[in-house]
C-alpha cells in the first residue's frame, strides 16, 4: 500500500494480468506488443502522488526515483498505468543494468538513477481519471492510453503495437537483438482480469552448443545421480567461462551421467573453468552446500534450448537437447550467440 491514499478510483495493490506460453495468434480481434525484458510495474499517479507496484504487490519507487519524477513531469493527470520499467542502451534494453538497481543504501540509488537511469513503457490503463477501467474492453482501454500517454520514447512512452499478425512474427524474429522477450497478445474486447493468464506470450527458444565443464550432483545422491550440467563457451581468447546450467533429466538419466562423467572427473583448472568465470568453489566428488560442484574435463559438447540471455549468460536454466560428440569443444563460441539490433528499435531506444 502507498504511505498516504491515492485519489484514485481503488487503491493498490492490484495483481496484475498475467499471459500463459502459446503460439502467435491469428484472426481479427487481437493486439500485439513487443514483449519488454523489465520489471513488471504498475504506476498509480494521482496527479500528485505516484506510487511503483511490482509484480508481487511490493512498492518499487525508492529503487527508481527519476521514473517517479518523469510520471510528475509527464503524465496530464491521474491514472493507473500497467507497464514495465527498463533500462535502455545503445544496444537495447539491458536486464542486467536493471537488476543493479535494486541496492539497499539510498546513495547508490541515487548515483544509478543518474548513471544508468531507468524507463517505463506503458501498454494498458487500468484507471483515468476517477474512472475504472478494469471492466471496459481492451479496445476502449487502450484508446485511452494513446490519448494520455502520446510520448514515442523514453522515459515514460507507450510500446509499440500492432493488430497484423504477420507483422507481429516479423517483430518476433528481428527484435530479439535489441533484448526483447518476445511477443505479447492481447484481446480487445477482453477486460482486464488481475491475476488471470488471459494474454498469450510468445517466446523466444534458441539452441546453443556448449562444453559441459563441470557438474552438480543431485540432492541426497551425491555419488549416484547428477542434478544439473554446467554449460560453458569460449571467448575469442580461448578461455571457457561458465554461462548456465540444464537440469532437465529423469531419474535414470540422472543416474546414467554419473557413470558416465566419472572419467571425466579432473582437479585441472588451466584447461576447462578456472581461468574465466566459473560456478564457484569446486568440490572434487563432496558437494557440501549446493553451490558446489565437480570440475570436468572440457571435452564433452552437448546441444541446449534457452529463452533469453542475461548479458553473456543463459537468464534461466537450459533444457538438454543431444550430445555432439561431432563438435569440437573449442568451436563452443560466444559467436553463435551474436545478434544486431533491428534499425526500428534503435530509432525507440534514441541516441
Amino acid at each position: 500500500m502507498a504511505d498516504e491514499p491515492l485519489r484514485l478510483p481503488f487503491q493498490p495493490p492490484v495483481p496484475p494480468m498475467l499471459a500463459a506460453i502459446g503460439q502467435i495468434p491469428g484472426g481479427d480481434g487481437w493486439l500485439y506488443e513487443p514483449k519488454w525484458d523489465g520489471f513488471r510495474c504498475l504506476v498509480y499517479f494521482d496527479g500528485e502522488g505516484v506510487y511503483l507496484q511490482s509484480r508481487d504487490s511490493r512498492p518499487l519507487g525508492r529503487y527508481f526515483p527519476e521514473v517517479e519524477a518523469a510520471i510528475r513531469d509527464t503524465l496530464p493527470g491521474p491514472m493507473v498505468l500497467d507497464g514495465e520499467i527498463v533500462v535502455i542502451t545503445e544496444d537495447g534494453i539491458e536486464f542486467g543494468l536493471l537488476q543493479q538497481r535494486l541496492h539497499p543504501a539510498e546513495s547508490r540509488v541515487r548515483m544509478l538513477s543518474e548513471t544508468m537511469p531507468a524507463a517505463f513503457v506503458a501498454f494498458d490503463l487500468l484507471a483515468d481519471g476517477d474512472e475504472d477501467l478494469r471492466d471496459a474492453p481492451l479496445e476502449e482501454r487502450h484508446r485511452r492510453l494513446q490519448r494520455l500517454v502520446t510520448a514515442e520514447r523514453p522515459p515514460i512512452f507507450r510500446t509499440p503495437w500492432t493488430t497484423d499478425a504477420a507483422l507481429a512474427a516479423e517483430w518476433f524474429q528481428r527484435f530479439e537483438g535489441a533484448g526483447f522477450d518476445g511477443v505479447i497478445a492481447k484481446r480487445f474486447d477482453e477486460p482486464y482480469q488481475p491475476g488471470v493468464r488471459s494474454m498469450i506470450k510468445i517466446k523466444h527458444l534458441r539452441t546453443a552448443d556448449c562444453v559441459v565443464g563441470g557438474f552438480r550432483w543431485a540432492k541426497n545422491a551425491e555419488g549416484t545421480a547428477v542434478g544439473s550440467l554446467l554449460l560453458g563457451l569460449y571467448d575469442d581468447a580461448g578461455v571457457l567461462h561458465h554461462v548456465g546450467h540444464t537440469s532437465s533429466f529423469k531419474a535414470a538419466e540422472k543416474r546414467e551421467l554419473a557413470t558416465l562423467l566419472a572419467p571425466l572427473v579432473t582437479d585441472d583448472d588451466t584447461t576447462g573453468f578456472g581461468r574465466g568465470r566459473t560456478p564457484g568453489t569446486p568440490s572434487r566428488w563432496t558437494s557440501g552446500a549446493d553451490v558446489s560442484w565437480v570440475r570436468l574435463e572440457p571435452s564433452l559438447v552437448c546441444e541446449v534450448t534457452f529463452d533469453h540471455l542475461q548479458g553473456d549468460r543463459f537468464r534461466h536454466g537450459t533444457t538438454f537437447q543431444r550430445w555432439r560428440p561431432d563438435k569440437p569443444p573449442e568451436d563452443c563460441t560466444y559467436s553463435q550467440l551474436d545478434v544486431a539490433v533491428p534499425a526500428e528499435l534503435r530509432d525507440l531506444i534514441g541516441d
